[in-house]
């Protein structure tokens, strides 16, 4: 167990760039790898729907680092009339074209759109969102897989940088039950031998669970500042993937930041926490797609003299 002595706590910020920035360095040594053995770049192909600003400046955002570590990027920018079967065509084109590794249609879509059924209509080799049934069940089966869902992964990154917390036995509170965020993470957590409980908008005396929980994890339940200081056990680590925009378009979490950082060990902000850890799966899953991808096209494995100082993908 990750024991804190008894104290007034005022937590440690996990800075979330920062982590993401040394994930970044990884990708990129990575990234040069697969261009010496391939003679080509990795590709990462983003689907934007709508007009939102916001949304858009995501999007862009992705583009930029993905030039910045070598990575080919192509951006897709539909209106929110387009057809929808414009839409599928294009997905089709992204999941025959031998410059695209990965595909990842950024969320938010427009409510008239069924995002379930286009994710789905990715092959599993590109879904670097890691939402396909395939890679679920990869994922559910092993406890791992080579295109798992980029939050959670993300949320497994953090914690690994935590010094010296050991997973085993941990006490582990995972608040949301979503495809996205919280049944994926329950798997990752379970293959590192924690003890995971799942709390959602059923669960019964919410408080009593987090008071047993050595680990909260808020799954971006669109509850601005909804988890509060004294509802944690002392000592907690309180890692947060909620993003909520309010009022005056400031961007805040799912718990109270000033009342849960006075009780939790650890606690990750918004911003700057779980969201460039995030973008940095994305980069990896992109990474991890277009090794599985070439290794199968050319029917081998890199030579043993290239295998010798190759950088290892991440590990969850």
């Amino acid at each position: 167990m990750y024991h804190i002595p008894k104290r007034y706590f005022s937590a440690t910020i996990i800075n979330g760039r920062a982590v993401a920035r040394s994930m970044r360095k990884r990708i990129k040594q990575r990234i040069k790898q697969f261009e010496e053995i391939s003679h080509r770049t990795p590709g990462l192909a983003i689907v934007l729907v709508g007009q939102r600003p916001e949304t858009a400046a995501y999007m862009m955002a992705k583009s930029k680092i993905c030039r910045r570590l070598g990575m080919s990027s192509f951006e897709y920018n539909f209106p929110d009339s387009v057809n929808e079967r414009e839409i599928f065509a294009t997905l089709d084109y992204l999941n025959r074209s031998s410059n695209v590794d990965g595909i990842f249609i950024q969320k938010p879509l427009p409510n008239h759109y069924d995002s379930e059924k286009l994710a789905q209509y990715i092959i599993p080799e590109k879904d670097v969102d890691g939402k396909h049934v395939m890679n679920c069940g990869k994922l559910k089966h092993f406890g791992d897989a080579t295109l798992k869902a980029i939050t959670p992964a993300g949320v497994m990154g953090i914690l690994d940088s935590i010094e010296n917390l050991n997973l085993n036995g941990q006490n582990v509170v995972i608040i949301g039950r979503s495809e996205m965020i919280g049944r994926p993470l329950n798997d990752l957590l379970l293959a590192r031998n924690c003890t995971t409980t799942i709390c959602h908008s059923y669960t019964i005396n919410l408080t009593d669970h987090l008071k047993k929980a050595d680990i909260v994890i808020i799954g971006g339940i669109g509850h601005p500042k909804y988890i509060t200081g004294d509802m944690l056990k002392d000592g907690c680590i309180v890692i947060d993937c909620g993003t909520n925009i309010v009022k005056g378009g400031s961007i805040q979490g799912d718990c109270d930041f000033e009342s849960c950082s006075k009780v939790a060990s650890y606690i990750t902000p918004v911003p700057g926490g779980v969201g460039p850890m995030t973008v940095a799966m994305l980069l990896d899953n992109t990474v991890n797609a277009a090794w599985r991808r070439w290794e199968k096209e050319e029917q081998k494995l890199p030579t043993i003299k290239n295998i010798k100082n190759m950088v290892p993908p991440h590990k969850t």
